[in-house]
């Protein structure tokens, strides 16, 4: 199936719902409990084939099966590495995380904050699954992959060095759903090895589906406190940590009982009146379940004598269960970072919560087409993708003038499939985002790709903080109602990659892909019969003969005459296969010739594109840069999206992404034929009988169409 075909049939799959969490994809195309049914019935261990037991599962490079590490590797499952295997013992719990020959404490660090919340836990770690009950050597896990829920499924074949478990494992030896849930996401991501290297927050996307954001505390916004009241009415997920100060000491306690290099949970922030005065708290819960913060506010501390006793008893709790509240101002003073992660509707199981409304795009940058680059390239930045966003509402609590209230936004931009791709060589792309206000003399007109100019003339309203390698940047951000151009890039241009594009805000804002109209209206020329030149009737009578047609040989042999005497242009002559779509373009009769006003009205349309070409050539070269086929196909009357253009790239373009002029008329009369008012449209509007704008075709149907 080709890529537009397949992305065709994922988005119909979409909107049918498939892909949310309560209809999970099925990776790879395996069904959990089918399979399951299946062993059981044959009495067998299920034998996952696309995830085997063998050293390519491992890895390519430091875990590849020539490399030291690897050697002794066993494969065993859970059954025979204990009497009584157990999926999950006593509830999950971070003490069922230990690290193991894996540099992926990033994951284990997002799967330890996990167990905090069994809500997103249970999502993730289906529950009924077991060693005892209906034990068939197989197990699935959930992940949010890029906008869809996925269902993976694993045997429980892990592997073993010196009888035990080479890499994640429970300080219960007995216990095996954190080493099977480590496989699951190795799986997904191509490898164990692929999982080397990454942040806590990219996990914590994959198990949420939601959308991160970090603030350092010492550099935070002013309006830090009402961010973190928002986002625990949202639902969102909130943590925090304070870097290390020794490196060779690993979570060392500070003389106020708070711990370095370790995870917190913010867990809620209250506003007290103290003393007469506002002082605002926050509520942190170490997932050690023990040793608190022993400055102000800790669960004995006198303050809490001094507040309003109702607010006392509803907040005020003398247990040593590892949570404690302590002053925003200590909070901001004494740790550094603060992590977010916003839910989305889809993952979030309270309804009380105010939810943030959330739009999704999906994007390709394409060498050629639409990987422009950052700003620094002005030539190709405008041929990047285009998103429009339009607010309308304002926050509930919006800042701004009365003229002109904020909204907030919250914009990350996620490059997909990196992990997969490592070992074929492939990093991180650098990426970064730009949003533009749209003059309002150019709202609600903006369907057609923004140009060059545009940008020349506009700076970003908005963007994101730097292009970082990282698989996802994100900015919360305000700004006023309008219309907004968000224009994700990469660095440097002409970078392959595939995005999406997340938006959410408090408000439900209204969004579409700019440059999705796909529109044609081709020069057609006037050809009067008794003006034709005797330069013209001379080639064409010569090789015409009695029929007064020309066959597609001998129209190749005209136009490369015609052509050779062009001094403006260098011109290899047109091939068999461009003359044979010329004469299906202009063949109204069907006999797969073409007389001489035919003839004379196709030299016209190739003056007309000789015309465009040399005005897009602008140095001169002979060639056109394929960057600038968009404004060339502007000005021959076409307007296609992204996805066409980057299909034309792949067909026309050369190597070193240029076009030569030959290959521009080819591409122009295959255009001119397809969009043909007695061609493709109207076969269209024939079969969309109901006016629906959507037909369906069985297969000769759509073998008859493509052919013509």
């Amino acid at each position: 199936m080709s890529s537009a075909a397949a992305r065709l049939c994922k988005e119909r799959a979409a909107a049918g719902g498939l892909g949310s969490h309560g209809n999970a994809i099925r990776y790879l195309n395996q069904d959990y409990e089918a399979l399951k049914q299946q062993c059981l019935q044959a009495r067998v261990l299920f034998k996952d084939e696309k995830f085997p037991a063998c050293p390519s599962t491992l890895g390519y490079k430091d875990l590849g099966p020539d490399f030291c590490k690897t050697q002794g590797i066993t494969w065993k499952r859970p059954t025979e590495l204990c009497t009584n295997p157990q999926f999950i013992v006593g509830g999950a719990t971070r003490t069922d995380i230990c690290q193991g020959n894996l540099g992926d404490c990033w994951l284990l660090a997002a799967m330890a904050s996990l167990t905090l919340n069994p809500d997103v836990l249970y999502r993730v770690v289906p529950k009924a699954q077991s060693f005892q009950k209906d034990y068939a050597g197989i197990f699935h896990f959930q992940f949010w992959q890029y906008g869809e829920w996925v269902d993976v499924v694993v045997d429980d074949r892990l592997p073993t060095k010196n009888g035990k478990l080479f890499f994640v494992h429970s300080a219960e030896r007995s216990e095996f759903w954190s080493a099977l849930l480590e496989k699951a996401y190795a799986k997904l991501n191509g490898s164990y090895e692929a999982l080397k290297g990454g942040f806590p927050i990219e996990a914590f996307e994959d198990f949420t589906g939601g959308i991160s954001e970090s603030y350092e505390l010492k550099a935070a916004p002013s309006d830090l406190y009402q961010i973190i009241q928002k986002a625990l009415r949202a639902g969102s997920l909130l943590s925090c940590s304070i870097n290390k100060t020794d490196a060779a000491e690993t979570e060392a306690v500070t003389s106020l009982k708070l711990v370095e290099g370790h995870s917190y949970s913010v867990t809620g922030a209250e506003e007290v009146n103290y003393r007469g005065q506002p002082e605002k708290l926050v509520r942190l819960r170490n997932p050690w379940g023990e040793v608190e913060w022993t400055g102000a506010w800790k669960d004995d501390a006198p303050e809490w004598n001094h507040i309003d006793r109702r607010q006392k008893e509803a907040l005020h709790k003398q247990v040593n269960d590892g949570e404690f509240w302590m002053a925003f101002s200590d909070f901001q003073t004494h740790f550094t970072w603060l992590n977010i992660c916003n839910l989305t509707p889809d993952t979030l199981t309270r309804s009380t919560v105010n939810k943030w409304d959330l739009t999704l795009f999906h994007g390709q940058w394409r060498r050629g087409s639409t990987a422009g680059g950052s700003r620094k390239h002005p030539e190709t930045y405008w041929t990047n993708p285009q998103f429009k966003i339009r607010l309308d509402k304002p926050d509930d609590d919006h800042e701004g003038s009365v003229n002109e209230p904020c909204c907030t936004l919250l914009v990350g931009l996620m490059q997909k499939n990196r992990r997969k791709q490592k070992k074929m060589g492939e990093a991180l792309l650098s990426i970064g985002y730009s949003l533009y206000r749209i003059p309002p003399e150019l709202e609600n007109n903006t369907d057609v790709h923004l140009n060059r100019d545009f940008f020349a003339r506009n700076k970003p309203a908005a963007r994101s903080d730097k292009y970082v390698k990282q698989r996802e940047v994100s900015r919360r951000m305000k700004l006023p109602r309008g219309e907004y151009i968000i224009v994700p890039s990469t660095s440097e241009p002409d970078k392959n990659g595939e995005f999406c594009l997340r938006v959410f805000s408090e408000k439900q804002a209204k969004t579409r892909v700019i440059g999705d109209v796909v529109a044609a209206k081709p020069y057609e020329p006037h050809v009067d019969n008794e003006v034709i030149a005797e330069e013209f009737k001379t080639p064409f009578h010569k090789l015409s003969g009695e029929d007064c047609e020309v066959t597609a040989a001998e129209l190749q042999t005209i136009l490369n005459q015609l052509l050779a005497k062009r001094k403006d242009i260098k011109s290899d002559g047109f091939n068999i296969n461009t003359c044979r779509e010329m004469i299906s373009l202009l063949d109204m009769n069907g006999t797969g010739s073409l007389g001489l006003v035919e003839v004379k009205t196709l030299w016209m349309k190739i003056q007309k594109y000789l015309a465009i070409y040399k005005k897009v050539d602008s140095d001169y070269s002979g060639t056109m840069d394929f960057h600038e086929m968009r404004n060339a196909l502007s000005e021959a009357g076409f307007t296609l999206n992204d996805q066409v253009q980057q299909n034309i790239a792949v067909r026309y373009a050369s190597s070193k992404l240029t076009i030569n002029f030959d290959g521009f008329v080819a591409c122009m009369i295959r255009l001119e034929t397809l969009f043909n008012k007695c061609h493709q449209p109207k076969v269209f509007q024939l079969l969309d009988k109901d006016k629906s704008g959507v037909i369906q075709l069985s297969l000769a149907e759509w073998l008859c169409c493509t052919l013509i």
